[in-house]
Formats: structure tokens, sequence, C-alpha cells
């Protein structure tokens, strides 16, 4: 895959000439950045195990992002640009690094708009004896052509449906088509993926992972979600799991657009109610001190 002259990697097809060095409306150049590459203890306990585990998901945060969230708790790095520029050989290298650390998986955050370094490290990684399986973590804001190039290389969807309602995408991400985009890309992941599979240690090796955060004040939102996400499931005939987070922080310019508060437990406890009414039974749910700030990792380059 070469560095995009008119970018289209992400919905947003914004055009831009990144093998010029033009910035695309992700953030992202001609640079590759990353901000940080460590064992990760906090994502769903079959890709990062219990939160004392020696082990973790070996987690690369990539600069940048497709949506515009305003309340993303990683701001820094998604829209404020922090990250150190490396080489595709050096990102290479990480892989490996996070391998050798005893990483269950790698899990590559925010990475659409930098798969023309992405995707040949991890055939030259896997060359050299990466064996582990690739974990996509992603906002749900992808194009089906995207997640069709990733067919041979991503072996876990790890992906947000955050949306139904378009004017509430647009007004907190800027991107009034979010539903649609994203209900095909769950669509497509599920149908190359197929139902999960676990090793013998009950860690996740292949299968979909759908998230929603519950937002304050949107709870029949996410009831629209909760009801999107079962159709996909009797659509497809494909199980996956599901992930209902609780962990809302009002970081950002969330206060902004009336997200000053976190999520109360009835608003949480209607939507997890909401999920197994619905069927979707297969998967985690968090506890109310999730919504703790420390709970978001330092962007400190470590492991860059």
């Amino acid at each position: 895959m070469n560095l995009p002259t008119h970018c289209g990697l992400c919905p947003r097809k914004c055009g831009a000439d990144r093998s010029a060095g033009e910035i695309g409306q992700c953030g992202a150049g001609d640079r590759l950045l990353v901000a940080r590459a460590a064992l990760h203890h906090w994502e769903e306990p079959c890709l990062s195990g219990p939160p004392d585990a020696e082990t973790g998901s070996g987690t690369i945060f990539f600069t940048g992002c497709p949506l515009k969230c305003c309340y993303c708790q990683n701001y820094q790095i998604s829209q404020e640009g922090l990250g150190k520029e490396i080489s595709q050989q050096r990102l290479e290298e990480i892989f490996l690094e996070l391998q050798r650390k005893g990483a269950q998986n790698l899990n590559l955050v925010t990475a659409t708009q930098w798969l023309p370094w992405i995707i040949p490290a991890l055939k030259n990684a896997r060359a050299r004896g990466l064996h582990i399986p690739v974990v996509y973590n992603t906002g749900g804001y992808e194009r089906v052509e995207t997640v069709r190039a990733l067919l041979d290389v991503v072996d876990v969807w790890l992906a947000d449906y955050k949306y139904v309602d378009s004017e509430l995408s647009a007004q907190l991400s800027h991107a009034p088509d979010y539903s649609e985009v994203c209900e095909a890309a769950l669509r497509q992941m599920l149908r190359q993926t197929g139902a999960p599979v676990y090793n013998d240690q009950g860690y996740l090796t292949r299968g979909v992972i759908i998230r929603h955060l519950v937002l304050p004040g949107h709870a029949e939102d996410s009831l629209r979600v909760i009801e999107r996400m079962a159709a996909l499931k009797k659509e497809t005939g494909v199980p996956f799991l599901t992930s209902m987070m609780s962990q809302f922080t009002p970081f950002y310019h969330a206060a902004e657009h009336g997200l000053a508060r976190r999520v109360t437990s009835y608003e949480y406890r209607k939507a997890v109610e909401a999920a197994i009414n619905a069927g979707l039974t297969d998967g985690y749910m968090q506890q109310k001190s999730s919504a703790r700030e420390e709970y978001t990792p330092p962007f400190d380059l470590e492991g860059v």
C-alpha cells in the first residue's frame, strides 16, 4: 500500500496529497507518528487478561484520528498531534519487542491513517517470527474497502458503535454519516472474520468485539444502538462479543457540548438491561469505577 496522493483511507476521503507532505483531516501526513507502545491491562479480559496479569495486550497508540470526538479521552494524540516520528523499520521492531515482553496480541489503536506503514511492517515482522493475533482497535468509522483490504492482516476487530442519531454524531464527532458508515463496516468485519475463537488460555484469537460507550443524557440513542447491534447479529448470523462501557469522563471539549458529567447508574443499567433483553449476552460490562482519569494511559512515548 503506497502513501496516498489523494488520500481516501478513511470515510472522510479528504484527498490530501500525503506523499507531498499535505496533512489529512485525520492529522496524518508523510511521517509516521506513534505516541505509546506498551503492555496494556485495561482492555476486555479476553484481550489483556486480568488487571494484575504479568502479560497484557501489546498496544500501540497511533497519532491522529478520522473522527473528531469532542470528548475523546485520548485527545492529546487523536487531535493535538502528540507523537514521535518513527520509521517503518522501527515499527516492525516494536511489534517484535511487544511479543517478547509477553503481549497476547498486537493492539493497533486508531491505525487506519498509517496503513501504508503498518501493513508492510506486519508482513516483515511475521517473516521474522511474529505470531500473535492482530487486534484492530477502531472508533468504527471505517470504509468497507479498508476493512476488506485487511482481510489477511487483522484477526480481531475491536470496534465502537457510538451513535445512531445523525445529529448527535455530527455534534459530537463531526460525522453525520457515522451510523451508516459504521454499520456497513461492522457488517463486513463480521462476515470476513466469523465467530469468536479462543486459545487454550481463554484469549480471543479471532472475532469481533463491538463496544458501546453510554453517554450522559443520551440513553435513548444507546437503546437505538443496541437495537441495531442486535439486528446486525440476526442479519449476518455471526456471533460477536458486546462490550457495554460506563467509563465516560468529561475530557477535552465535552462540557461545551452538554457532556459535563459522568453517566449515572440508572443510565448505564438501562442500556445493559436493553442489551440483555436484545440477546447480546456474550460479552462484558464495566463497573462504575471505570470512569476515572487514571484508566487513560500516559502518552509519554513509552516504548517508541
